[in-house]
C-alpha cells in the first residue's frame, strides 16, 4: 500500500472514530451494538482494515449520523482510487480510461488557469506538453507517441453523441507559451473553431477580474466526479459536499468571464501579440 493510500485510510478513520466520539460512544461499546468482534473499530479507526458500504452504514445508524451516509461512502471508495500518479496518467491505458470517462458524461465543465484544456489542443501543442512534462520529471519518451494517439483520440468526444462541453480558460492560457509563436498561433485559431462548434461553450476570466473563489485546474463530470490535477497527480473527487464546491467556484468564475465575440476579440488579440513578437 502507498503512503497516500494509508494516509487516505487514516484520514476517513478518524472523521469515523470523531462520529462514534460525538456519540459518546466508546469503541469498544460500538462493537457492542453491531455485533462486531472487539477489535474491528478500532483497526478501521486506524486505517488497518477497510469497512464496507455496509458498515459504513452501521456505524452511521449507532452514531445518529446517518445523514453522513452517501458522503462516507463516496469518500470510502475513493480512498484508494482518489491519488493517481502522473507517471501512471500519462500511459496510454490511462487516456483510454480518459474516453471512457467522458464518453458517459453529459455536460463536462473545464476551468484550465494556465493551459488549453486536452480536448482543445492541436496535436503539436498536446506533443509539446508532454515532451515538457516527461522532460520535467526525468523520464524517457518511448511511450509519447502512443500516449499522444490516445489523447487526441479522446477528442473525437466533442463531434459524437449528446455531450456538451463549458470551458473555462483563464486569460493567461492566451499567454503561456507553449513551443513556437507558430504553434501557438495555430493553437489560437483551434480554440476560435471550437468556439462554433454548437456543443461547445467556452469562457475567458480577464486577468484582471475580482477573486470571488479559490482555484486550481478541474473538471467536472456532470455532478458525479471532479478531477484536479497537481504537480505529481491527479485527484478524483466523489464527495458530494466537495463537488458542490467546485460547483460553487465554476459558477462564480462564471460570472465574470466573457464569451462570444468578446471572448474572440481577446483572443484574436493575443493572435495578434505573437505575430508581433515573430
Amino acid at each position: 500500500m502507498t503512503t497516500t493510500a494509508k494516509e487516505a485510510r487514516e484520514a476517513f478513520g478518524e472523521r469515523l472514530r470523531n462520529l462514534r466520539k460525538d456519540a459518546g460512544l466508546t469503541g469498544r461499546h460500538l462493537s457492542e451494538l453491531a455485533g462486531w468482534p472487539a477489535s474491528k473499530v478500532s483497526k478501521i479507526e486506524y486505517g488497518r482494515q477497510v469497512p464496507t458500504d455496509d458498515d459504513v452504514r452501521v456505524w452511521c445508524i449507532h452514531t445518529h449520523t446517518a445523514d453522513q451516509v452517501p458522503d462516507l461512502i463516496a469518500n470510502l471508495r475513493n480512498v484508494e482510487t482518489a491519488y493517481l500518479e502522473w507517471r501512471r496518467m500519462r500511459l496510454p491505458h490511462r487516456q483510454k480510461q480518459s474516453i471512457a470517462s467522458e464518453a458517459k458524461t453529459s455536460l463536462m465543465r473545464w476551468y484550465e488557469p494556465v493551459l488549453v484544456p486536452g480536448l482543445l489542443q492541436t496535436p503539436p501543442y498536446a506533443e509539446a506538453i508532454l515532451r515538457t512534462v516527461l522532460d520535467f520529471c526525468d523520464e524517457p519518451e518511448t511511450e509519447i507517441d502512443a500516449s499522444l494517439s490516445a489523447r487526441l483520440e479522446r477528442q473525437q468526444v466533442l463531434y459524437r453523441g449528446n455531450h456538451r462541453f463549458y470551458f473555462m480558460l483563464a486569460e493567461q492560457v492566451l499567454h503561456t507559451r507553449v513551443g513556437t509563436a507558430d504553434l501557438m498561433l495555430e493553437q489560437m485559431d483551434r480554440l476560435l473553431t471550437a468556439m462554433s462548434l454548437p456543443r461547445v461553450v467556452l469562457g475567458i476570466v480577464p486577468s484582471a477580474h475580482t477573486y470571488t473563489a479559490p482555484t486550481n485546474n478541474f473538471i467536472m463530470f456532470d455532478t458525479r466526479m471532479v478531477q484536479v490535477e497537481t504537480i505529481s497527480a491527479e485527484l478524483t473527487i466523489t464527495q458530494p459536499s466537495e463537488i458542490a464546491l467546485y460547483d460553487k467556484a465554476f459558477h462564480r468564475l462564471k460570472d465574470q468571464a466573457i464569451h462570444g465575440q468578446d471572448a474572440r476579440a481577446m483572443i484574436t488579440a493575443a493572435m495578434d501579440e505573437l505575430r508581433s513578437d515573430d
